[in-house]
């Protein structure tokens, strides 16, 4: 399944970004659109990085806003330390350190896959600062997450021996997997590129330990997610086998008042919206954050 092309490449990506030294580390950070335009942050999943918006970004900055994204540590640009403990709850602190050398207060939130769980504990800590909320393909109910088979392979006790070799078409089979619509080879090219600069690839049995914080934070996440007051939107991809449509079940019996664009197709959306349908992604989220 190969389609055509749709991000940048990945090197003109990080070329419009820039270290951030943060608790030791150097942490990759961009910012797009006019300094005054309303703020939005964009938070991405694993195992990628903040390339997954890129084809994204710019309707965004044509809206006025000024957006900012980052590498979460432990993925795509910013520092991969080996043996450092990766935990939800530290990536957030890490998302509000940015926001202060950043100086940047109220802001919009959108995030996907892994960054719903980042999301959900901002949220939990300050949901007044969070001024409106989006949120992609991501589980936000931990029952109801369902991970590839090869994600519960690097999660058990053989993660720390078969992370090393993850190989690019390894990487590359697994995500078609959770695709409903054709990436290009290029875009998997770089996808693949950034897990595994600096032997990012050999970090998911700890980076995966995030599986466990769902559940362990959940009495604490759901509550952040349902009842955060603020203007609340979904833009799903039905076709995940992932976190796909039986999510979107229980949001509308939750959360009937939230916003859905349900990227049904055909052929409907999976995973990965804003990399298999961005102009659709772009589009929603310029109705729901442009002022």
């Amino acid at each position: 399944m190969s389609g055509a092309r749709v991000l940048p490449p990945l090197d003109r990506w990080t070329a419009g970004g820039a270290a951030c030294p943060i608790g030791g580390h150097r942490v990759f950070v961009r910012q797009d659109g006019p300094p005054h335009g309303p703020s939005v942050t964009l938070v991405h999943g694993f195992p990628t990085s903040s390339h997954d918006w890129a084809a994204v970004v710019p309707p965004l900055v044509a809206a006025g806003l000024r957006v900012t994204t980052l590498d979460l540590l432990g993925f795509g640009e910013s520092d991969k330390p080996r043996r450092h403990r990766y935990s939800v709850l530290d990536q957030a602190s890490l998302v509000e350190e940015v926001w202060r050398r950043y100086g940047i207060g109220a802001t919009a939130l959108v995030a996907h896959d892994y960054g719903v769980s980042v999301g959900q504990e901002l949220l939990a800590r300050d949901p007044a600062r969070i001024t409106r909320m989006a949120w992609l393909n991501g589980g936000l109910y931990p029952d109801l997450h369902r991970p590839v088979p090869v994600q519960r392979l690097l999660h058990g006790p053989l993660g720390p021996l078969l992370a090393p070799l993850t190989t690019e078409r390894r990487f590359t089979a697994s995500l078609r997997g959770v695709l409903g619509r054709s990436v290009s080879e290029e875009d998997l090219r770089d996808l693949w590129a950034a897990v595994s600069r600096a032997g990012g690839h050999r970090l998911a049995p700890r980076l995966l330990r995030y599986i466990d914080e769902r559940r362990l934070h959940s009495g604490r996440w759901v509550p952040a997610l349902e009842g955060y007051p603020g203007p609340v939107l979904f833009v799903w991809g039905p076709a995940d086998p992932v976190s796909g449509a039986h999510v979107l079940v229980r949001i509308r019996a939750r959360m009937p008042h939230a916003r859905i664009v349900e990227l049904a197709g055909p052929p409907a959306v999976g995973h990965y919206p804003q990399v298999e349908d961005p102009a659709a992604v772009a589009a929603a989220l310029t109705g729901f954050l442009a002022p």
